[in-house]
């Protein structure tokens, strides 16, 4: 039973659709997290329509790539809204619901650029880096008997990638939705902390990325030209 948010109507509705031909039920409620007087009411409409809430997925996100001098200020503020301030004050309005279930569930979808920090998404790095950080604190808040899961998911092949031109050759290896929807369900079970997509490759380049940035950083340099040319028109706000 799942309440689905978001801003335009007929993708909520296509993906209700979805819900219901694989077997569950949904219900759909207009709204932009950005706007904080929204998120009561998006709770209020969850457990209006379940009769109760036990679990959150913050999966709103938006994207602009490109050099941070010619990312406009609308644009960083927009980043900020929806991948931070947004899913941080919506898990405080559901908070309350949750420890009165004493269970549940917080799942924070963050990003593989948030573990990589490659050039030219610097406040999308920032704000995913800061959703991750917030899953970590709280969790360590929260009693135990509720869960928070981080999810670092690489290129994923949803609409937010379609002005994204980078291939595997650039480190951008698409992966279905459904494969990190099934590993998130499979988290959540197994009740871990964290879910790192791309493989051993990426998480060597992860592992790297911490004890030898230097080299990492030279790796980035060598393909800093064909990057930028590939992610430049990345934009999804």
């Amino acid at each position: 039973m799942l309440t689905l948010v978001g801003r335009r109507r007929d993708a909520l509705e296509e993906t209700a659709r979805l819900v219901g031909t694989a077997g569950g039920r949904s219900s759909v409620f207009v709204a932009d997290i950005s706007d904080h007087a929204t998120h009561s009411r998006i709770v209020g409409a969850a457990r209006s329509a379940w009769g109760r809430v036990n679990g959150l997925i913050n999966n709103a996100g938006n994207v602009r790539a490109g050099r941070l001098d010619s990312i406009t200020v609308e644009e960083v503020e927009a980043m900020v809204a929806v991948n931070l301030t947004g899913p941080i004050l919506l898990t405080r309005a559901v908070l309350p619901d949750l420890k009165r279930e004493q269970s549940g569930f917080i799942v924070n979808v963050s990003s593989g650029v948030a573990l990589l920090t490659p050039p030219f998404y610097s406040v999308y790095a920032a704000v995913k880096s800061g959703i991750a950080a917030f899953g970590d604190s709280l969790r360590r808040e929260l009693d135990e008997n509720i869960t928070v899961l981080n999810v670092f998911p690489g290129a994923t092949d949803t609409p937010m990638m379609e002005t994204n031109n980078a291939g595997p050759e650039l480190g951008f290896v698409r992966e279905a939705a459904a494969d990190v929807a099934a590993a998130i369900v499979g988290a959540l079970k197994g009740g871990e902390r964290e879910v790192i997509r791309g493989g051993e490759a990426r998480l060597a380049l992860i592992k790297a990325n911490r004890s030898d940035p230097n080299a990492i950083d030279e790796k980035f340099r060598l393909m800093k030209g064909a990057l930028e040319a590939a992610v430049s028109s990345h934009r999804r706000i």
